[in-house]
């Protein structure tokens, strides 16, 4: 008897892009910064606060969405 095995891929889903709306956790700025911390959480910081406490962040992050890049393009 021969068994075939289907391919699985796992796929995971990108994240949606920050907003306007999106703020910083530590002072109400807009956030361009969303880290997905390994407990399953998420945290939102501005660049300021980002680049702040980015050696900490990187300790505890599971995935970081860095949008900084907006910062120097106009719309």
């Amino acid at each position: 008897m021969i068994r075939e095995e289907a391919d699985v891929t796992t796929a995971v889903a990108p994240s949606t892009p920050m907003t306007a709306a999106d703020r910083c956790d530590r002072c109400g700025a807009q956030a361009y910064l969303r880290v997905e911390l390994q407990s399953g959480g998420e945290l939102l910081f501005c660049a300021h606060h980002a680049r702040e406490h980015g050696d900490k962040l990187k300790e505890i992050a599971a995935n970081v969405v860095d949008e900084t890049h907006k910062l120097g393009t106009t719309p």
